[in-house]
């Protein structure tokens, strides 16, 4: 159940599902990746794309799990494009590997949708010695998304269609996020860290990574646009590592929380529907365009964590 369902200006509200959103809409021809593609809303999101035509490549960690979606999916919709490759966000080799796979399978790229991410973790340091709320959140996404710019670029050259890219970022950011946005020189202090702050340190790198990406797009003529978005409180596996706020979660979620099929709604959203043609730069929730923070729009700030990534990343 869901308890704020007033339509906004696109027609829509939290309670549309992403299957309502992308109705009617022919995704043919096209080629989306979906981080985080294995369960939760990325599952989902996979779905309701391969439903309306779009080849989906499901960038995950578990392979087996992925398999198993793909199967319900293959199921479901027998005319379905699904293909299924490795990715830890985590690892920039392993990102780096994905990448070089991805542009030497001659596939064409129209659509980057950066959804995976971990949550409320304890410090831990990833393989490449960076805080993993981080790491995986932001500097994987931020890695990824340039590694494969120019393969999108050729694809919207060669097809005269818009490339999008969308960001899944959280309103957690407005609670959780450090007074100073973002910590460049306590990244990975573990004294000073806090799950939540770290999580919602991650969630606005993802808005201020969308905000540079777009001036750079915007900068160069690029017929490609970025948005981030918050899909809303779901109930997903995302909160696995909450103890016993994950249980409570498990119980009374579908009291308080979206389903899977709503909180995949605005992904797809910003992803396919023609509304969004040409609007880049922006956030999103419930299906509708949303407000940011003083902080979310700082360039400067954007800025400075675009270069501070771009060193973290070599």
């Amino acid at each position: 159940m869901w308890l704020f369902n007033r339509n906004g200006a696109s027609g829509f509200s939290s309670s549309s599902t992403a299957e309502e959103v992308t109705h009617g809409i022919d995704g043919s021809g096209l080629t989306a990746i979906v981080t985080g593609a294995s369960s939760g809303i990325g599952a989902e999101t996979s779905r309701v794309l391969a439903l309306r035509g779009v080849h989906v490549i499901m960038a995950v960690r578990n392979i087996a799990a992925a398999e198993d979606v793909k199967e319900t999916i293959v199921k479901e919709i027998p005319a379905a494009k699904v293909d299924i490759m490795e990715l830890d966000l985590s690892s920039l080799a392993s990102v780096r590997k994905f990448a070089a796979d991805f542009i030497s399978s001659g596939h064409s790229l129209n659509m980057l949708i950066n959804n995976a991410g971990v949550s409320g973790i304890p410090f831990i340091l990833s393989k490449d010695n960076i805080e993993l709320q981080f790491a995986t959140n932001h500097l994987g996404h931020f890695l990824l998304t340039n590694l494969l710019l120019d393969k999108m670029k050729e694809t919207t050259r060669k097809t005269k269609r818009e490339g999008r890219i969308v960001n899944v970022s959280s309103g957690a950011y407005r609670v959780f996020t450090y007074r100073e946005g973002i910590r460049f020189d306590k990244i990975n202090d573990p004294e000073s860290y806090g799950r939540f702050t770290a999580y919602g340190q991650s969630k606005l790198a993802n808005i201020l990574h969308t905000c540079e990406l777009t001036r750079r797009l915007k900068e160069g003529g690029v017929e490609i646009t970025a948005n981030s978005i918050h899909p809303g409180a779901v109930a997903t596996n995302v909160f696995r590592n909450l103890g016993v706020f994950d249980g409570l979660v498990s119980t009374f979620g579908k009291f308080f929380f979206k389903t899977v099929q709503q909180g995949a709604s605005t992904t797809c959203y910003v992803a396919l529907h023609p509304q969004l043609k040409g609007i880049s730069g922006e956030f999103f929730m419930g299906n509708n365009l949303a407000t940011r923070t003083a902080i979310a729009r700082d360039m400067d700030l954007a800025k400075r964590l675009w270069d501070f990534s771009m060193d973290l990343v070599k």
